[in-house]
């Protein structure tokens, strides 16, 4: 990987480090607005993981490209829309590939990582796919490159111990026939045939909507993060972090670490609630420490419980934040607003498959498998529970298709004890229903579609507004609007079906 490449963004030659994903460069470039809605809204990255659809570009004629999924090339020519060439290529004609294993894997991060590895270990033809360009997922992200976390870089030397096969840059969108999956790749489309799948297709933050939440600059606390970690530099930005759940305070303090002005931190449950969480971690002696050592990162950032954004001000991009805390409201001057309300599992490709869910999550046996025989779920997508449940859920499925169930069993009391911490976790992180009186009548629901939420609420579910609003019809198909329509209004969002993910109408009807 060169240390360094050159590229033009809409005529503006930037330079990034080596592996820097095009989302940094444009946003290094001074450019916010990276394309225009429906309604002609200027728009920029969301989710910094591929969901949102935002951040789309036109990139050497090919538009429609996710812009926080594509490494910077040297001599790449980027352009946002008020620059693209508007040429409407879709890229050159592609092949079909076949690939087959005992075992794949649906994701690269921490929870497929480990199942990868139990299964290679066991004797497993293991595939791993992907969407990003590189492993680890979002919270390992750029850590096979650059290393800074001791349990990531134990991981990735067990990775490199044993024979995996690595699909990069791959999205699976559909069941081809049988045990068999189509993925999407840059070359074409790979059709992955197996024995045994595991799903570990993690979560992405729940975006609740306010007024002005579609500015650019107005990202995920894990987006931003993402688009930091792939070559955006914040240092001296002033960030408001605001929303729910311990990701506010890692990305706090990695971004704190990297010279970012964090200005507060605001967290919408109560002092009562955290502090029976404190309590908890007390009898987790690793996540203590974790604890106690991202509190002295933080040490002069404003931490304010029972706070939350009600507002978003700017014209093309975000200027000011307004929050309230109790009766008090005030507005805060800033570049960027980091804002999440935890973590919603990703469950498309399980229901897809017909693996049964409840709750949001899949449903899983002792050995991680799903309602569909030789169909494992791991990580996230079983219930937001952290890194460690992760990687013993991964280990556990891992041990299972390689036939050494009797090591799995050796993980189920760890696996327990990390499943009680994470009843404690989403319990205290629950959202409290004053959230739901952010959103105002013609504040925006569905950024896909530019529907309001005036609009969606006049019908009685979310099919019927689908049907009468496009809500949800849009390229992140109801990922981002979708939880919050479960939040806001009560209504389950059904009917999942092929493709999963956007695709070109050439990866459809490819023979």
């Amino acid at each position: 990987m060169p240390d360094a490449v050159t590229l033009s963004v809409d005529g503006v030659s930037v330079t990034m480090p080596g592996g820097s994903m095009v989302s940094a460069a444009v946003l290094k470039s001074g450019i916010t607005s990276f394309r225009r809605s429906v309604t002609n809204e200027a728009r920029g990255p969301l989710c910094g993981m591929g969901i949102c659809f935002e951040c789309r570009v036109t990139i050497d004629g090919e538009d429609h490209r996710r812009s926080c999924q594509t490494v910077c090339q040297s001599g790449m020519d980027v352009r946002t829309v008020k620059n693209s060439s508007n040429t409407g290529r879709l890229g050159t004609i592609r092949v079909k590939s076949r690939q087959e294993s005992d075992v794949v894997v649906v994701g690269a991060g921490p929870a497929g990582l480990a199942a990868a590895y139990r299964a290679a270990q066991g004797g497993m033809r293991t595939i791993v796919v992907d969407e990003n360009p590189n492993s680890g997922g979002q919270i390992w992200r750029s850590e096979e490159q650059k290393p800074t976390s001791k349990e990531a870089i134990a991981w990735f030397e067990k990775i490199r111990s044993v024979n995996i096969q690595f699909l990069a840059g791959a999205s699976v969108f559909q069941q081809s026939d049988g045990r068999k999956l189509l993925a999407e790749t840059p070359e074409g489309v790979c059709e992955l045939s197996y024995s045994d799948l595991i799903l570990a297709t993690g979560a992405r933050e729940r975006f609740l909507p306010f007024p002005g939440w579609t500015l650019p600059n107005v990202m995920g606390a894990g987006g931003l993060q993402a688009i930091v970690k792939t070559g955006l530099p914040i240092e001296g930005k002033k960030l408001v972090i605001a929303g729910s759940g311990p990701l506010l305070l890692a990305v706090s303090g990695y971004l704190r670490g990297l010279g970012a002005d964090v200005l507060l931190i605001a967290e919408q449950a109560s002092p009562a609630r955290l502090a029976r969480f404190g309590v908890s971690l007390l009898k987790q002696s690793g996540k203590a420490a974790q604890a106690l050592a991202l509190k002295r990162q933080l040490k002069g950032v404003r931490y304010l419980m029972g706070c939350w954004p009600i507002a978003a001000h700017g014209d093309e991009e975000l200027t000011s934040v307004s929050l309230q805390q109790g009766t008090r409201t005030w507005q805060v001057s800033c570049d960027y607003l980091a804002c999440g309300f935890h973590l919603v599992p990703n469950l498309e490709l399980a229901q897809l498959l017909g693996c049964k869910t409840r709750n949001g999550c899949v449903q899983v046996s002792e050995f991680q498998e799903t309602s569909v025989s030789n169909i494992f779920s791991v990580g996230e997508s079983t219930g937001i529970g952290g890194l460690e449940l992760s990687l013993i859920e991964g280990e556990i499925a891992g041990l299972a298709v390689s036939g050494n169930r009797n090591e799995a069993r050796k993980l189920f009391t760890l696996r327990e004890k990390q499943q009680r911490f994470a009843k404690i976790l989403n319990r205290t992180f629950d959202l409290r229903d004053e959230l739901k009186t952010l959103v105002a009548s013609n504040t925006i629901l569905c950024r896909c579609e530019d529907v309001t939420f005036d609009r969606v609420r006049a019908f009685h579910s979310w099919r019927a507004a689908k049907l009468q609003t496009r809500c949800g019809m849009g390229p992140c198909q109801g990922r981002i609007c979708g939880s919050a329509v479960e939040f806001l209004l009560g209504w389950q969002t059904e009917s999942v079906r092929p493709p999963v993910l956007p695709v070109r109408l050439e990866s459809l009807v490819m023979k």
